[in-house]
């Protein structure tokens, strides 16, 4: 009796100890590994929605408590300051978000870029950089798609749909965006492009760096800013896209930090797609094969 005793207890106490592991494990199930995981694409577009300038969105990008940066590229132990640089052409706009890394070097985050497409309209997607989350990713606003409608990723792989950018969206409707008081007013006659000030260890006073969140913290928070927004696949906004991609800038710090994890997505990486028919595909990409 008491060595079933002894047995039962050597058991439960085992059993206890590995349930942190597993609770671990678990949290870090929606994580892919990338630098992206740490800055909410959702959240940069719902802050420009926000804000009334350029200048007051870089603000918002930096402010701790909106959860929108969480990002440590350098592998300092703090958060970057992202900064945001407007290449204007006419009636196009490419709002860069870049972090400083190095006196010498920087990498871009992503870009939102904006095109006027009327009188009163206006379009805009966001568009995160490759080396930042595996592949280009496109989000852009979102009206009236249901789940159910929703094209799923890496389903079925440790990454369920709500990773934030494994998602892709059916075809939408184009929003239009020129009622957001930021968009009216990059194109008020008296406008001047804005080029973020602040650079590799020269910030404003009003922003100190903080501790990154845990993943398994930080992901409820990216939540919170998906309904209203669709992952897509579709450059809507060529002209602002052509000004962008001549002045990308990439970090060789960051690819040699990130590299490896970067190059494990895009090889391991699956997709599944849900039809307007039911039917589901499965696509695996590979290295050398990026989706544009």
């Amino acid at each position: 009796m008491k060595t079933i005793h002894l047995v039962l207890c050597v058991m439960l106490t085992l059993f206890v100890a590995t349930m942190p592991l597993h609770a671990q494990g678990s949290s870090e199930e929606d994580s892919t590994g990338l630098p992206g995981d740490n800055f909410s694409l959702q959240g940069a577009l719902e802050m420009f929605k926000k804000a009334s300038s350029p200048e007051e969105f870089e603000k918002l990008l930096n402010t701790q408590d909106n959860h929108v940066n969480n990002i440590d590229l350098n592998g300092d132990g703090e958060t970057e300051y992202v900064r945001v640089i407007d290449k204007m052409d006419k009636d196009v706009h490419a709002f860069i978000l870049q972090v400083p890394v190095s006196e010498k070097e920087s990498q871009d985050i992503a870009v939102i870029e904006l095109e006027k497409t009327g009188d009163a309209t206006a379009v805009v997607q966001i568009v995160g950089d490759e080396d930042i989350y595996g592949e280009q990713t496109i989000v852009e606003p979102n009206e009236g798609v249901s789940e159910d409608e929703e094209v799923r990723g890496d389903e079925g792989k440790g990454r369920p749909h709500d990773t934030g950018y494994d998602n892709y969206a059916m075809p939408l409707v184009v929003v239009n965006v020129w009622t957001w008081p930021g968009v009216r007013f990059v194109y008020a006659p008296a406008y001047a492009a804005w080029v973020s000030p602040w650079r590799w260890r020269a910030y404003p006073v009003w922003w100190r760096p903080w501790r990154p969140l845990a993943w398994r913290v930080f992901h409820p928070f990216r939540m919170r800013y998906h309904p209203g927004f669709a992952v897509v696949r579709t450059h809507r906004v060529m002209l602002a896209h052509r000004v962008y991609t001549p002045v990308r800038k990439t970090s060789v710090i960051v690819r040699t930090r990130h590299g490896a994890s970067v190059k494990h997505y895009r090889v391991t990486r699956t997709t599944t797609i849900r039809g307007k028919d039911g039917n589901i595909k499965v696509k695996t990409t590979r290295a050398g094969k990026r989706r544009r």
